[in-house]
C-alpha cells in the first residue's frame, strides 16, 4: 500500500465543516490502495467539537498527533473571555458586541504578529519532527489542506527538503479570504501574506481547490497547475430514500450550519414575513429551523420581520444526527453570500452536497450563475435566487408552499450526483497523487 502524509489542523474530536474534507476522504482511500497517516495538533483550538465523528476516521489510518501553541489564552485574557468560550475563526467579532480598542488591537496582533494564521508557531517543531519520522517511515506523497494555511508551509518545507511529491488542497482561499481585509495588515503584513502564498501556489506539485471559480481565482495568482475536487456527501444508499417520509404538518424551512453576517439574507426573511401578514394560513403552518452557529444579526433580523413565533433555534448537533434534521425538512435553505462578495460566485460549501444526498428540496440565496446555482438545476435539486430579489423570493416561497400543500414538493430524484459521492471523489485524489508521483 501506498502512504500519503495528510497535514491538517482540524481533526476528530473537531467539529463543524473544516474536518469533513479529509476525514471523509480519507476513509475511502484504503480502498484505492493509499494508507492515510494523519499529522494534526494534540491540543488545539477548536470552535466545536463533535466526538461522534471519531467513529468515522479508517481502521487503516495512522493518526500522529503533536502539542501545539496557540495565542488564545493570551487572547482571551486580553478580552476577558472566559477560558471555555470558543473563538471564532481568525478572531474575528460578529456578535452585537461593541468593537473597542481590545478587539482592534487584537486583530492588528493576529493579523501582523501570527502569519499567516494563529498556528504559525507550529510549523518549524512539526517540520523538525516530520523529517526525523519520515525519514524511518517514508510517504508516497504529501497533501496540506488549509485553511489554517500554516499546514502549507509545512508541506512546503518537507517538500523540500526531501523532494517528496506535494499537494496543496484550498478548502477556503488564503488573501481572499472573507474577513482578510478586517485584520488591520501592514503593507509588510499584507506582501508576507501574499509572497508565502505565492510560494505555495508556484512550488506545489498540484494545487486543488473545491470549486471553479476558486480554481480560476487561484490560476490568477500564479498557479498553473490547479484542480477542482468538490467537497461531496458520504451517506449510505438506504439513507437516501426521502419518498417514504410523512408530510410534515408544518412547512418546515431548515438552515443548519455556521451562518456569518455577511451571509445573513435580511430580504428573504422580510420576504417570508410579507407572505404571513399577507395569508393567515401560510402563517399557522410555518416553521423555520435555524440549527449550529447562528450570528446575532440573525436573530435582530427575525425580530425585525415580526418571525420570532415561526422560528426555532438549535445549537450546534452533531454531525451524526445532520442527516436527520435535513431530511425531516421540507425545504432546505442554502444561504451563500451577496452577489458583490468577491468570491460568492465560487463559494461551494460541503453542505450544498449533503443537502443534495438527503433528497429534499432547496431554496438557495446567492448568485444565480454561480458554481453552486450550477449545480441545483443540473442535479433539478431547487431553486436560486439572487440576494437582493425580495419579489423574486416571495415568488418561489409561496410556489415551494403550495407545492407542499398539494404534496407534490420533491429534490434531487435523479442519478446526477452519484459523481459527489466521497468515494468517488477520493478516487479522483488518487488518480491525481498516481500521476504525480509517477
Amino acid at each position: 500500500m501506498k502512504r500519503v502524509l495528510i497535514i491538517t489542523y482540524y481533526w476528530p474530536p473537531s467539529g463543524g465543516s473544516g474536518v469533513q474534507r479529509w476525514l471523509k476522504m480519507s476513509k475511502y482511500l484504503p480502498e484505492y490502495g493509499w494508507q492515510p497517516v494523519i499529522y494534526t495538533p494534540e491540543n488545539a483550538e477548536y470552535p466545536v467539537e463533535d466526538p461522534s465523528l471519531l467513529q468515522d476516521i479508517a481502521p487503516e489510518a495512522e493518526v500522529i498527533k503533536r502539542k501545539i501553541v496557540e495565542p488564545y489564552s493570551f487572547y482571551k485574557q486580553l478580552l476577558g473571555i472566559k477560558k471555555e468560550q470558543k473563538v471564532k475563526v481568525g478572531f474575528i467579532n460578529e456578535g452585537e458586541r461593541k468593537q473597542g480598542w481590545k478587539e482592534n488591537l487584537s486583530l492588528w496582533i493576529r493579523g501582523n504578529l501570527f502569519i499567516p494564521d494563529a498556528r504559525c508557531w507550529w510549523v518549524k517543531p512539526s517540520v523538525r519532527f516530520l523529517e526525523r519520522y519520515l525519514k524511518e517511515h517514508p510517504v508516497d506523497a504529501i497533501i496540506s489542506t488549509g485553511p489554517p494555511h500554516s499546514m502549507h508551509l509545512i508541506a512546503m518545507k518537507l517538500h523540500n527538503a526531501l523532494n517528496i511529491p506535494w499537494v496543496a488542497d484550498f478548502r477556503d482561499p488564503w488573501t481572499e479570504i472573507d474577513y482578510y481585509d478586517q485584520l488591520h495588515l501592514t503593507p509588510r503584513s499584507d506582501r508576507k501574506q501574499h509572497q508565502l502564498e505565492h510560494e505555495v501556489l508556484t512550488q506545489a506539485d498540484q494545487v486543488v481547490t473545491v470549486a471553479p471559480d476558486g480554481a480560476r481565482r487561484l490560476e490568477a495568482l500564479g498557479t498553473c497547475n490547479v484542480k477542482t475536487i468538490y467537497n461531496g456527501f458520504d451517506w449510505n444508499d438506504e439513507d437516501q430514500d426521502a419518498e417514504t417520509r410523512p408530510q410534515n404538518e408544518k412547512f418546515n424551512l431548515t438552515y443548519i450550519g455556521v451562518l456569518s453576517k455577511i451571509q445573513n439574507p435580511e430580504n428573504l426573511w422580510e420576504a417570508i414575513g410579507e407572505l404571513v401578514e399577507e395569508s393567515e394560513s401560510f402563517g399557522k403552518k410555518l416553521q423555520i429551523n435555524m440549527i449550529g452557529q447562528i450570528d446575532q444579526s440573525v436573530e435582530a433580523a427575525f425580530r425585525k420581520a415580526k418571525l420570532e413565533q415561526h422560528v426555532v433555534f438549535k445549537p450546534y448537533i452533531p454531525h451524526s444526527q445532520v442527516l436527520q434534521e435535513q431530511q425531516s425538512a421540507d425545504l432546505l435553505l442554502l444561504l451563500l453570500m451577496p452577489e458583490n462578495t468577491p468570491r460568492a460566485k465560487g463559494l461551494l460549501t460541503g453542505k450544498l452536497f449533503e443537502y443534495l444526498s438527503s433528497g429534499r428540496p432547496i431554496l438557495c440565496i446567492g448568485p444565480e450563475d454561480g458554481d453552486a446555482a450550477h449545480i441545483i438545476n443540473e442535479a433539478k435539486a431547487g431553486l436560486t435566487v439572487g440576494f437582493e430579489d425580495k419579489e423574486k423570493m416571495k415568488t418561489a416561497i409561496k410556489g415551494l408552499y403550495d407545492a407542499y400543500k398539494s404534496g407534490t414538493l420533491k429534490g434531487c430524484q435523479n442519478e446526477a450526483i452519484e459523481k459527489y459521492s466521497r468515494k468517488a471523489l477520493a478516487g479522483e485524489f488518487v488518480e491525481m497523487m498516481n500521476k504525480i508521483i509517477n
